[in-house]
């Protein structure tokens, strides 16, 4: 694939500073052979995805509407990990969580004693909201209205998202004038993205458009109005198997295959079993202690930041 020049208007989306070529990555489904290029900025390292999500890319594959292996398990694994969230919010008041998915996070704020809800255009996630009861709106960024909410949070979505910058203005004037914003992104300058190259887990292209650094991320939140009052470096729903698929990665295994086998997306080929079954156990201790090095040095696989609107 010939690199592709960006367009002269096209900045990058974190800091707007210039864009250049870098790598070509595959897509994060298992059955998307398409190669996409990512775009670097030169100033803080952030990633811009180029070509557009397929259709049905928020319907099939890792979205498919069916239950995973150990349902059960994994979503009780999920509301666990969902605690830290949780508590980087304000303990009470109005929080509107963007990109709801499922709403998960929305019922655990709620459980929590929080005036909670969420927007999710996706028909998919929407469906499954309703059909648990939960309070998600069908709506995309641009399309809600709001006011004097004490809070938002766009958990692992504000990468999903064309112009960020655009959505978290859009986002701030819903806010009361000292109301706080939760974002958690993957970091693209962190250890494990070293380590696996351009299988990285948390590249998930092309749904992925906007791949930040933690330079990338900070200059964002101050360009749309935000002060940066809290990082957190270690996020339990994403950093450690991310770090332990890097590692398996390297030895072979197709990229997230554990994942992937959890979500029914992918026929298990015996190398990757095997691997996971014999180097899986071997290599779980040190992708804890590797990401626990990176989380120390602001490289953990994810960047969580608390923000508060400046007046």
């Amino acid at each position: 694939m010939t690199p592709l020049r960006p367009p002269p208007d096209l900045r990058c989306p974190g800091c707007a500073g210039p864009l250049q070529p870098w790598r070509e990555v595959p897509g994060g489904e298992p059955g998307d052979r398409t190669g996409y290029e990512l775009l670097r900025c030169s100033a803080c390292g952030s990633a811009t995805t180029i070509g557009d999500p397929r259709p049905g890319a928020y319907e099939t594959g890792l979205y498919s509407p069916g239950d995973p292996r150990f349902a059960g398990v994994v979503r009780a694994l999920m509301r666990a990990a969902l605690a830290q969230p949780r508590r980087l919010l304000p303990s009470k008041g109005r929080v509107v969580d963007v990109g709801a998915g499922s709403g998960l996070l929305v019922e655990v704020l709620r459980n929590a004693g929080l005036d909670a809800y969420g927007i999710e255009p996706a028909a998919r996630s929407l469906a499954r909201a309703e059909g648990a009861g939960r309070p998600v709106r069908g709506e995309a960024v641009e399309e809600h209205e709001a006011s004097g909410l004490d809070a938002a949070a766009l958990w692992h979505s504000l990468e999903h998202l064309e112009d960020p910058a655009a959505a978290l203005t859009r986002v701030r004037s819903w806010l009361r004038p000292d109301g706080f914003l939760l974002v958690g992104v993957p970091n693209i300058s962190s250890i494990q993205a070293k380590i696996a190259g351009p299988l990285w887990f948390h590249l998930d292209v092309p749904r992925h458009r906007t791949h930040f650094s933690r330079k990338g991320l900070l200059a964002l939140l101050d360009r749309a109005g935000f002060e940066v009052k809290a990082e957190r470096h270690f996020v339990l729903e994403h950093n450690l198997h991310g770090m332990w698929f890097a590692l398996l990665g390297r030895l072979g295994m197709a990229p997230g295959f554990p994942f992937h086998l959890l979500k029914r997306n992918v026929a298990a080929r015996p190398r990757d079993l095997l691997l996971l079954v014999i180097a899986g156990p071997v290599l779980l201790l040190p992708a804890v202690v590797l990401e626990g090095i990176a989380a120390l040095s602001r490289r953990g696989g994810t960047i969580a930041v608390v923000a508060q609107r400046r007046a």
